[in-house]
């Protein structure tokens, strides 16, 4: 479990969701299962879990808990699930979002630039692109658009027209190695910064992260009850904007409307700060360090 996945505001993010031991919850990242079985320790035996993973390799560490119904999908499908299931408004959905630990650490998998595999990053390993098809089939500005709003790339320009000159030489950039030498030709600032944003803007183009971040938002809205929790950890600023404008105002390009009295129309209210995890969990686990916890409740009715 722990080699998998170190669930990151474990405590903190599961007394924020529970409102009710008796309600329904969603897990939108199953992962190692540290959250779900957190949350299911919370829950009585009325109460249910619904958790959901794309990754295949997720389904090694399913909990034998009745309570429990898993289903391997990307979590923007949550509210076409939720329909299906034909249940009511839902308590809590927790989101813990990124990569885990474990797909990090599997070489084979090509999330790293600390190792020597295949640029492959699917998150979902039946889709049929990969990291290294983006970079051997997009366009000049397309690279550059995706390194720039996905990395923040200061240089996205000049990486882009690299990528293209060695693609028009013949050569194909297939292996993280190899990608990585392209790189510290070019590199601006720190070097594992600099590979981080770039592996990261790869990685978020492939699986669509942000645009499936912003259906599942427009999802729990709809699927929550009144007095329930969405509750969002997030690793990158990319993810932790986009969550904060939803939170404020209820919709993903944070654009606040109001009724004639000047009250938000949002059918979210924030609470608390956002919290991030203190010395010793970062200490124990750092790839904490970066993790980001924002917290929404759905209005009750006539709730300013």
């Amino acid at each position: 479990m722990s080699s998998y996945h170190d669930p990151v505001l474990l405590r903190e993010s599961v007394d924020a969701l529970i409102t009710s031991p008796e309600g329904t919850y969603i897990d939108l990242t199953f992962g190692g299962g540290g959250h779900s079985r957190e949350i299911l320790n919370n829950l009585t035996s009325k109460g249910r879990l619904i958790a959901f993973d794309q990754d295949e390799d997720a389904e090694r560490n399913l909990l034998h808990d009745e309570r429990l119904i898993f289903l391997k999908s990307n979590f923007r499908h949550l509210y076409r699930y939720w329909k299906w299931l034909g249940i009511e408004k839902v308590d809590g959905v927790l989101g813990d979002l990124g990569v885990s630990s474990f797909q990090f650490d599997e070489a084979q998998r090509g999330f790293s630039f600390r190792f020597d595999a295949e640029l492959d990053m699917r998150m979902n390993k039946s889709y049929k692109n990969t990291a290294a098809d983006i970079l051997m089939r997009y366009e000049r500005n397309e690279l550059q658009d995706m390194f720039s709003r996905y990395g923040e790339i200061r240089n996205a320009k000049t990486l882009a027209s690299e990528i293209m000159r060695l693609r028009e030489s013949g050569e194909e950039i297939v292996s993280s190695f190899r990608f990585n030498q392209i790189l510290d030709r070019l590199r601006v600032g720190d070097r594992n910064k600099y590979f981080a944003q770039v592996y990261q803007a790869l990685r978020i183009e492939l699986n669509e992260e942000m645009l499936s971040l912003e259906e599942v938002l427009e999802a729990c809205v709809k699927i929550v009850k009144p007095g329930g929790r969405i509750v969002m950890i997030s690793y990158h600023s990319l993810e932790d904007r986009l969550v904060k404008k939803f939170f404020r105002s209820g919709n993903a390009e944070g654009r606040i409307e109001k009724d004639m009295y000047g009250q938000s129309l949002s059918s979210l209210k924030q609470l608390g700060k956002i919290v991030i995890p203190d010395n010793e969990e970062q200490k124990r686990n750092p790839r904490s360090r970066s993790a980001k916890m924002r917290v929404a409740e759905l209005k009750i009715l006539d709730d300013k």
